[in-house]
């Protein structure tokens, strides 16, 4: 089963849930108990009756599937969607909102850095405000040192390179309207940057300060996976890298021709004069070569995504949802 990016239809006689509260697991048997807990209790302590839970199910290698399914006997209100296999945060994170059905919906880590108490305020700001998104921000990012700075780097890096600016102390704890939800769902790229999507979709997005704590267990986001996602986000959103290109291909031939020019001219007033040796003429074609091998995998890097693009598989498939 493989849903299509755009949102759930809603049987005619069924009510919409007032509330959707998605989240993704992978490695996550630790937190979930206590995430459950602690999210039908702010969802109670904010008055809302009408609710659901999902979680995605991102082929977490551990028991969470199970614990899911155990605490869905006992609470109605929670939904599961098994995936096929690990697809990635973001896609999970897609899925899920593909099935939410909430007039509005709430984006949250199970993992308890930001707790779901926050719930509350998230509820508040979006109704006060008027706005479409109502998203989370650190005053101060935390983690382990590699995990802060690496973090600040990526996202000064995609700000600097991209059209579409992100704060850089951006959580994923965010309250969105339906009709925000519809209209990042049918953005229909297949090469996913969720940060980038929900900046670039528009609409009127204001941030609160939320307070997050330091994870249990070290973070399933290796220093690979955060590169990889970099490369993903860049050539998603900018066209920088080919422009410096350019700009490069240009000025090595630029500095060719005037190299050319004073050799041919050397030459010319001083005959017996003895051209550029070996040594020069082997580092010149050496730099050359990692030019163009530079070159070629940006290229290739942007060919990559249109490939992906073209193939229109689905971006996740699910193996069971238990509705």
């Amino acid at each position: 089963m493989a849903p299509s990016m755009g949102p759930q239809t809603t049987p005619m006689a069924a009510v919409a849930p007032e509330l959707s509260v998605v989240t993704t697991v992978y490695r996550s048997e630790a937190f979930l108990h206590r995430f459950i807990e602690e999210t039908v209790d702010a969802i109670a302590r904010a008055g809302i009756e009408n609710y659901e839970l999902i979680f995605v199910d991102d082929g977490s290698p551990d028991q969470s599937r199970d614990l899911l399914l155990k605490a869905r006997a006992s609470n109605s209100h929670i939904k599961v969607i098994d995936l096929s296999r690990n697809f990635g945060h973001h896609k999970a994170m897609l899925a899920g909102l593909s099935y939410a059905k909430g007039k509005q919906i709430f984006v949250i880590d199970c993992d308890l850095e930001v707790r779901p108490g926050e719930l509350q305020r998230f509820v508040d700001a979006l109704r006060d405000t008027g706005a479409d998104v109502v998203y989370g921000v650190q005053e101060k990012r935390k983690g382990a040192v590699v995990e802060r700075i690496g973090g600040a780097i990526f996202w000064h890096v995609f700000n600097k390179l991209s059209d579409t600016t992100v704060p850089e102390n951006v959580l994923s704890e965010r309250i969105m309207t339906r009709r925000y939800v519809d209209a990042l769902l049918s953005l229909g790229d297949r090469n996913v940057f969720l940060g980038g999507m929900m900046y670039w979709s528009g609409f009127r997005q204001i941030g609160i300060t939320v307070q997050k704590s330091v994870r249990e267990g070290a973070s399933t986001y290796s220093f690979r996976k955060r590169f990889s996602l970099l490369m993903e986000a860049v050539t998603s959103f900018s066209t920088v890298p080919l422009k410096f290109v350019l700009f490069v291909g240009l000025a090595v031939t630029l500095i060719a021709v005037v190299a050319s020019a004073i050799l041919l001219v050397r030459k010319i007033v001083h005959p017996e004069a003895v051209l550029a040796g070996f040594t020069s003429l082997m580092l010149v074609t050496i730099g050359m070569a990692g030019v163009i091998i530079t070159v070629l995998g940006i290229i290739g890097l942007y060919i990559a995504r249109i490939y992906t693009q073209t193939q229109n598989r689905p971006l996740f498939i699910v193996r069971e949802f238990h509705d």
